[in-house]
């Protein structure tokens, strides 16, 4: 029999991660209803909502890391009401988006440039720093776009060995700049993806306050907003010390939910901006979702909410994976890094023949699965599948 907790958001909101942390699956395994009323904005998002029964048309999709939450409603009402503006461009609206995250950011507003999404921030951020004779430095194991865009402007991509467990060795990125005679573009993604895991800024900040010759560091921040460790800290505030070497990248498709609207920006020095401006459209972002970048920004609740609801689900597929055995990675993010059971394409039909879709390979960690984080009660069908797989001695 499964014990029943009802947790609202409010109770949600006052429960620190180390609470969380504490909760004994069965106490997860419960329904419950979250309701708020904000800015005259009605909405109702699950928690531990009611069970979910996926089927071949409505999977669970874990594979991309998307926000299961979807949208805070007053983001999604800013939408639906610039609709009807939507034949027009966002000329008034985007200067205001890019006040708003320069306050934010602690920065004055010509060292933000607003881009479609972090992908356009990653390739106009590589485009404006090709020269002859450059190299993009990245670890062995990271985010794809770099290197993609990379070899799209036939850039010499030098790649470093990971440490134990997937671990970005730091000092091995920076011999490569060091012996290195040319230019180097050094790409960081902080949190890492696939992995889920961090490295502080204890590790990384002599390097880029050194200012190395010849260096500029690219650095993604898509899912910093996640992060529960204390060690970790974004990199803006170099920036507004005036590190002029520093290209940050932000996106509002992680904690905000809305990967489809493609909003995202570039946090660096007024120089630099005006510099990667010139590889960015001139149109960059549609109307509906610098709207909903605005009101999604002045949604606190539904942001620390969001963040909350990604750490119960997180908290529930780890006590799966420890109580099968599994080697997991410790996960900063809204998905995490795994063992995978048996062989990997196996293990992905298996769980899709469930309803469940995980991630793809991720080369050369080919015996690893990466799997987003739903909704909890998502993760607790997820959880439940896994469970089962492994009574009937399949995993």
């Amino acid at each position: 029999m499964v014990a029943t907790l009802n947790i609202n958001r409010r109770k949600l909101l006052t429960m620190s991660s180390a609470a969380i942390a504490g909760l004994t699956v069965n106490q997860l395994l419960s329904k419950a209803y979250a309701q708020e009323t904000q800015n005259t904005v009605s909405y109702s998002l699950p928690i531990l909502d009611n069970v979910v029964t996926p089927n071949l048309n409505n999977p669970v999709r874990l594979n991309f890391n998307e926000n299961a939450l979807g949208m805070s409603g007053s983001a999604k009402q800013a939408a639906i009401d610039a609709i009807p503006k939507a034949n027009r461009y966002a000329k008034a609206e985007m200067p205001l988006l890019n006040k708003r995250l320069a306050k934010h950011h602690h920065v004055s507003d010509d060292h933000i440039l607003l881009t479609a999404g972090s992908s356009e921030g990653i390739r106009s951020a590589i485009a404006a720093y090709v020269k002859p004779n450059t190299q993009l430095v990245i670890p062995e194991l990271t985010y794809s776009d770099g290197e993609h865009f990379a070899k799209i402007f036939k850039l010499k991509v030098t790649k470093v060995p990971s440490l134990a467990d997937w671990q970005i060795d730091i000092k091995g990125l920076q011999k490569a700049v060091e012996d290195y005679q040319g230019y180097s573009i050094v790409y960081l993604v902080n949190p890492n993806n696939p992995t889920s895991t961090v490295f502080a800024n204890s590790e990384i900040e002599s390097w880029l306050t050194s200012k190395p010759k010849n260096t500029v560091f690219i650095v993604d921040e898509a899912y910093a907003e996640f992060v529960n460790d204390p060690t970790f800290k974004s990199v803006d505030y170099l920036i507004s010390k005036g590190f002029d070497n520093i290209v940050l990248l932000k996106t509002f498709s992680k904690i905000h939910a809305m990967a489809g609207l493609r909003v995202g920006y570039v946090v660096s020095s007024a120089d630099n901006i005006r510099h990667i401006a010139q590889y960015v459209a001139g149109e960059k972002l549609n109307y509906c979702g610098v709207c909903a970048a605005l009101a999604s920004m002045d949604d606190v609740q539904f942001l620390t909410y969001s963040k909350k609801a990604v750490d119960v689900s997180r908290t529930i597929i780890e006590k799966t994976l420890s109580d099968l055995g599994l080697h997991y990675l410790k996960s900063e993010t809204n998905f995490l890094f795994h063992k995978s059971p048996i062989d990997l394409k196996k293990y992905r039909e298996l769980m899709k023949q469930n309803f469940i879709l995980i991630g793809r390979d991720f080369e050369p960690a080919t015996n690893w699965c990466r799997i987003s984080l739903g909704t909890p009660s998502e993760m607790l069908y997820v959880a439940n599948v896994m469970r089962n797989l492994r009574n009937q001695s399949v995993i």
